[in-house]
Formats: structure tokens, sequence, C-alpha cells
């Protein structure tokens, strides 16, 4: 085996490695002060030659059964940059609890760059002074045992967390936005009422106001609501993006669409949908449906069934919508061809909206006929029809004028938190003039400064003027419908939300149209 050569005149650059697994529990002589001890204790008192510490690198609550930690990486990025030559840790279980990936240090990489490796316990190793202690029995035998442990411990950690999963207990290391974790129960989840109300939010923009994805992610942008990830880390939480992404803080239609997808909401337990290779390989893959762990009824719902229920079934809807188009067209992913079946387009012309067969226009004049139809007459006609199914059919499911709740929503609250914080940021980019006359900051920091705090002043001016639009136009709305509700009994408008709890599909033909309700017709016979 290559050792290293000779001993840098300048001394040992050391680097102290310690690890703490999520499974050494409360382990005092594992615990990182601990380790931290032994090896400061080790370099004062045993190390033979001379040295300097260049850091501490620390991995705390993750497994050793690969390399891919953010402490162990850090450390192999020194020793590349030649800023390390030398690793000490407390024993091998602490680098390496995957019987590949020691040899494969300890025979390879680590001669390969030069760097010394040396395990205070046993079993006792020094590449550099004892190189034979790589080849002693005593180390593949320990590397090996330690896999098995980690194996092992794999296993029975993930037997425990499927019964808890059968029996609705959370076990995620976050609760999922708009939930945190019950400070009584840490296998239960409560609202957290200022995300929830975020939640809610979003509900309603989709299943009432007929908000496309992109259009309620804009709206949250303008409003300077922090997306789930900023709001974990801003709640203090050391939040990492599985998906390895940086975050900039803002909403996304991807974000929008998995809040609106998620059963967690209702109140229900989702949990397995996704697992990791083996204990070895921690990518995760999908697991089929069918074996997720269902649970309902596990925690308090943040949005009602009726809502949620509306929402899936608009998303089922093909909703495609221009990227800067912030709301839904009131048909979106309701109209079909009666003759080729394919969604129908929708186009502008000088003062009217016309939906027409996409086959026809865009593929071929000879599979399909135009089949077109005014907006504003399709309106009419599918709100007659609805009309009429409303006298026959009484009383329809629920109350099927589309409500105005606020869901827990405190829109003057955020307004008045936007205002505070614009004050508070105007009051601040105030007072650096003064701070730089008088010596406290150079001019390289004031105008760094004067920079920053404007950008953040301007885009919650922006939050401020938005979110004080949007209150004013939804007192217009719930004095309008006060108004056209009143000693009316029936549905006097036709909205996205309405066809979604009533109409599952519109089918436009030459000849008119075709009605799909989601409830039976009141003329169809019973069988029998």
């Amino acid at each position: 085996m290559a050792r290293v050569h000779g001993m840098p005149e300048a001394g040992w650059k050391v680097a102290v490695y310690i690890r703490l697994s999520k499974e050494d529990g409360n382990d005092e002589s594992l615990s990182v002060g601990n380790q931290k001890k032994i090896a400061l204790d080790y370099l004062e008192h045993s190390f033979e030659g001379v040295c300097r510490t260049v850091d501490f690198y620390t991995d705390d609550g993750l497994t050793g059964t690969d390399y891919d930690r953010p402490g162990f990486q850090r450390m192999l990025r020194g020793i590349e940059a030649g800023k390390i030559d030398c690793v000490v840790c407390k024993n091998l279980s602490r680098a390496f609890r995957n019987y590949a990936d020691q040899g494969y240090f300890l025979e390879n990489y680590f001669p390969r760059h030069g760097t010394r490796f040396i395990t205070i316990g046993d079993p006792r190793v020094d590449s550099y002074l004892h190189p034979e202690t790589i080849q002693n029995l005593e180390v593949p035998i320990t590397g090996l045992m330690n896999d098995r442990f980690a194996c092992r411990t794999s296993g029975d950690i993930r037997a425990t967390f499927d019964t808890k999963r059968r029996n609705g207990e959370f076990i995620g290391a976050f609760a999922p936005y708009g939930y945190q974790k019950d400070p009584n129960n840490k296998n239960a989840l409560v609202p957290d009422e200022e995300a929830a109300r975020v939640v809610r939010r979003i509900f309603l923009w989709f299943a009432y106001a007929g908000m496309s994805k992109n259009g309620i992610a804009r709206k949250l942008n303008e409003w300077a609501v922090p997306n789930p990830t900023e709001y974990k880390r801003r709640s203090g939480m050391k939040y990492h993006n599985p998906s390895g992404a940086g975050n900039d803080g803002l909403w996304s239609a991807g974000t929008v669409a998995r809040i609106l997808s998620n059963p967690v909401y209702l109140g229900h337990m989702v949990q397995g949908r996704q697992k990791v290779v083996s204990y070895k390989v921690h990518d995760k893959v999908p697991v089929p449906r069918e074996k997720w762990f269902v649970k309902e009824n596990t925690h308090a719902p943040v949005v009602d069934a009726e809502t949620f229920e509306r929402a899936q079934s608009l998303q089922q809807q093909n909703t495609r919508t221009a990227p800067s188009c912030g709301r839904l067209s009131l048909f979106s992913g309701f109209l079909r061809c009666s003759g080729c079946g394919k969604a129908l387009s929708r186009k502008r012309a000088k003062n009217h909206v016309y939906y027409f067969c996409r086959t026809y226009r865009e593929k071929s004049r000879t599979r399909c006929t135009r089949h077109s139809i005014r907006e504003e007459d399709l309106r009419a006609a599918v709100l007659l029809a609805i009309q009429k199914q409303e006298e026959l059919v009484r009383p329809f499911p629920a109350d099927i004028r589309t409500p105005r709740p606020s869901g827990g929503w405190d829109g003057g609250r955020l307004l008045a938190l936007r205002r505070q914080a614009w004050k508070r940021v105007a009051a601040q980019i105030d007072s650096l003039y003064p701070d730089w006359k008088n010596g406290d900051l150079t001019r390289q920091e004031y105008h760094r400064l004067k920079e920053k705090l404007t950008k953040q002043a301007a885009a919650l001016e922006q939050a401020v003027a938005s979110l004080e639009q949007e209150t004013e136009e939804e007192k217009e709305e719930k004095d309008a419908d006060s108004g056209a509700t009143a000693g009316a009994r029936g549905i006097l408008r036709l909205e996205r939300g309405i066809l979604a709890q009533l109409v599952s599909r519109i089918d436009v033909g030459e000849g008119g149209i075709t009605i799909r309700f989601r409830f039976a017709d009141p003329y169809q016979k019973s069988p029998g």
C-alpha cells in the first residue's frame, strides 16, 4: 500500500472529523462535544509530530453509510485544495459505516492525496507512522461489523417507522406547510395558523375565484409572502430542501399544485410515498400508490371537504393558460369537441371570444369541423341549463352559489404587517445618511445598505398596493353578491366554482351543446 510521504516541514494541517447519528441518541460518549474533547486531548498530548488544527468538520444527525455528508464533503474539498493533509477522528465508525467506502478511502483516496489518517480509538490506525495498521485484519473486520450494524439498525428503524405510519403517526423531520408538530407529541400535527391562512387562501383562490396556479404564485409573491422553504427557515428550522435546489423565497406554480393536491389539509395522514433505495444508497424512488400508508382523520383539517374536492375536480380539467395569465377563463378545461373529443381552443376576435375545434384549425379540416361558439352564447346557455336543473332538483348539493368564505384569512392583518415593515425599512433608509456622516458607516457600506433597503422598500410598497387593491375588490364583490342574492334563491351568475361542482364536461357540436352534469339527470329513467 502507498504511504504518506515525509512529514511536512511546516507541520501537519489537521482536520478533526466528528459525526453523530440519530441512532446514537443521548449517548454522551458519542456526543459532538465529547468527540471534540477527545480529539483536542489527543492532539495536545499524544499526536506525534508538529500540527495545527485547520477546522472541525461535523455531521450532526447524519448516517455514516455514505459519504454524501456536508461536513465530510467540506473536508474532502479542503484535502483536494491542499489545505488539509491529516484527518483525525474518534474511531472508524465515526468516518465510515459502509465497508466499501472504508476500503476506498483508506487504501485509495487518502494515499492518493497524501493524507494521513488517524483513529484515536480501537482499532488504532495511523497511516503515516504505522501504515501496516491499514492492512491489519482487525480493520476490515471492524469495517464489516460497522456495515452490518448499520444494515440491522436501518431495518429496525424502518420497521418502527412503518408501524407509526400505519397508526397515522407523523414521522417526518418537518411538518407540512400549514402545520406544526404538536408540542406535546412530536408524532402529531396541529395547525400553524399563520401558514394555514395562506393554505386556505390558495384553495379559495383556485376553487372559487378562478385563479390559475401561476396567478396564485404571482399574487403571493406580490404580497411578499415567503414560500414554504423560506417560511421554515425564518421560523428558525434547519431545513434543507430535499430536492437540492436553491431557494429564492418565491412561490411557483409547482409549489401551489403540491399544496392543492395534498390530502393532509383535509386532516388525513398520507406517508410512505417515497423510499430510499437501500441503507447505503439514499436516493429516493417513488412508491406505488397502493403501498402508501393512509390514515384518515388524524389531525385537524385546514380546509373543508367541499373546497378540497372542488379544487381536485378543477385540477383534473385541462386548464392550460398563458404564462402571463393569472386567472383561468370560465370554461377552461370543461369544453370538448363532440366530433373528435379534443379540447377546444379559445381565441379573442374583435370584441368577442370564440371557442373552436383545435383539430380542425391546426391539423386537418377533413378530420373534423369547426364547431365554433361564442363565449357569451355558451355562458348564457350553460347558466340557463343549470337554472332549469335547479328548478327540477331541489335542493342542490350544499349551497351551490359560490361562497365567499374568509377561511381564517385576515387580509387586513397582513396589510397592516406589510405597512409596518414598509415604514420600518423607510426609517432605516432615513437613518443611513446620518450614520455615514457620523462615521458609523463607510461610504461603501452606506451605498450597499441603501441599495439593499431601497429594493426591500420597493417590494413592500408593491405588496401594500396589491393588498389594498385586493381588499377593496373583495369588499365590492361581497357587496355585489349581497345585492344580487337579496330576495332570490337561485343561481344568478355563472362562475368556475359552480361549474366545478355541477358540471364534468361540455361537448360542443355543430348543432348545439351537451352538458354532462355530475348528478343524475331528473329526466333520466331509473332502471327497472
